[in-house]
């Protein structure tokens, strides 16, 4: 497996003790969920998904993939939620940190819209798109979600006056309910390419279905390989019963060690610029399968060392109710070493001829003692290398994780109520008939 977890900086603010004691409340927890026998089973869809993912699917993937590269300087994803976080989280996780400011190499730049309500940003798009050629990939099960929809309705006016309504047909693929709904209406009576959201997944799990995986091979990059190592974690997850070989499990133990003893925050840390967005997918899983019935570990992101110069002062010297979890990658992509400096004014000649990535590491080292020392339980996430196999790996982790945390939190991990309070003030306010 790419991915191992380290839980020693947990000690000895967190003993084994208070981890193991749930062991047998996270093995119940596996049970539930592989027996399909718990709160929100309706929504299971998601746990062999990797497996139940056909090739000719796969094939019309990245074949529709190609054909929007074709026509596409620019593809614009609309959508919200777990109908876009995770396909940004795998794109800017792979793609060059300057992708647009490069010249293209055949893929179009994945832009997004449809994820706030903004009329700056939307007119801002808008100021673009009259400049590239583009498409536009639909994102959602009703067609109805305000954010999304709004989104749609502007640039599919934009694009038939653009392209005429025949060529902007062939510019707007679909994802949506197979049989229901606005939007499956919509495709149908005008014929957009159509791709289904399984009714058995729901939108923060759905990233390894075409909600996910279109986007990320319009972007060119290899979803057999993500897959691949979502397959691979199914397997080892799902063939692990024990809360002592299991990974998922352990780190559903961990978290809820923590929160009982009184830590409510976690903190996932990066110290990859590139996995910002693998921090917002992970915020949003986390926070809205657990968040519910007054319970719910707070989820929080970081990017280091960057925000050691903001939010390092307060995770080092404030309030004790936080945790760390720290997704640490053990080899950069790429190498680049500090240069010696004959004047040596800024003081760095004792790093000179290191590579950047062991500075950085060093820089993780020094954060995890020094955090541990002042208090705060820190537990580490590894991956090897940034690349389509690993991330399969690690969204996988974290779902099964986080279904097995939420059944020992007493939840349903796979319900969001709480979600369409602000929507209906917001219809109220609008107008809407019926609010």
């Amino acid at each position: 497996m790419e991915i191992t977890i380290d839980l020693k900086g947990l000690q000895p603010l967190i003993a084994n003790e208070e981890i193991s004691r749930l062991e047998l409340a996270a093995e119940a927890a596996y049970k539930t969920l592989i027996n399909k026998s718990g709160k929100g089973n309706e929504f299971l869809g998601w746990v062999d998904l990797p497996s139940s993912t056909s090739a000719a699917l796969v094939s019309k993937l990245m074949l529709v993939a190609k054909q929007l590269a074709q026509i596409s300087e620019v593809c614009v994803v609309t959508g919200i939620g777990g109908s876009y976080l995770g396909a940004r989280a795998v794109i800017e996780a792979l793609q060059h940190s300057f992708a647009s400011l490069l010249p293209a190499k055949g893929q179009p730049i994945i832009i997004y819209a449809g994820h706030q309500l903004s009329a700056d940003y939307m007119s801002d798009l808008n100021d673009l798109l009259e400049q590239k050629d583009y498409s536009l990939i639909i994102i959602s099960k009703s067609g109805t979600t305000t954010e999304p929809a709004v989104a749609f309705r502007m640039l599919k006016s934009h694009l038939e006056k653009k392209y005429g309504k025949a060529g902007a047909q062939q510019r707007i693929i679909a994802i949506t309910d197979k049989s229901k709904g606005v939007l499956k209406q919509l495709a149908d009576r005008e014929g957009y390419e159509q791709f289904v959201v399984p009714d058995d997944v729901g939108g923060r799990f759905s990233v390894l279905t075409p909600v996910g995986l279109l986007p990320i091979a319009a972007a060119g990059f290899d979803i057999t390989a993500l897959l691949q190592g979502a397959r691979d974690m199914q397997q080892e997850l799902t063939s692990k019963a024990s809360a002592t070989s299991n990974i998922a499990l352990q780190y559903a133990c961990a978290r809820n060690a923590c929160y009982q003893k009184g830590y409510f925050n976690e903190i996932l840390v990066n110290y990859e610029p590139r996995l910002l967005y693998l921090t917002e997918w992970w915020k949003q899983l986390y926070g809205e399968s657990e968040g519910k019935e007054g319970k719910g570990i707070f989820p929080a992101g970081v990017s280091f060392t960057t925000d050691l110069h903001s939010m390092g002062q307060y995770i080092q010297d404030g309030e004790r109710k936080l945790f760390e979890t720290v997704l640490s990658v053990t080899d950069s992509n790429r190498q680049l070493f500090v240069p010696n400096d004959t004047e040596n004014a800024d003081g760095l000649n004792f790093i000179a001829g290191k590579s950047l990535n062991e500075v950085n590491h060093k820089a993780e080292l020094g954060t995890f003692m020094a955090h541990r020392d002042g208090g705060v339980p820190v537990m580490r996430i590894v991956i090897s290398k940034i690349n389509e196999y690993s991330l399969g790996q690690l969204l996988y982790f974290f779902e099964f994780a986080c279904a097995i945390s939420g059944y020992m939190l007493g939840v349903n991990p796979f319900d969001q109520p709480g979600v369409e309070a602000y929507k209906n003030n917001m219809f109220a306010l609008l107008g809407k008939p019926g609010f």
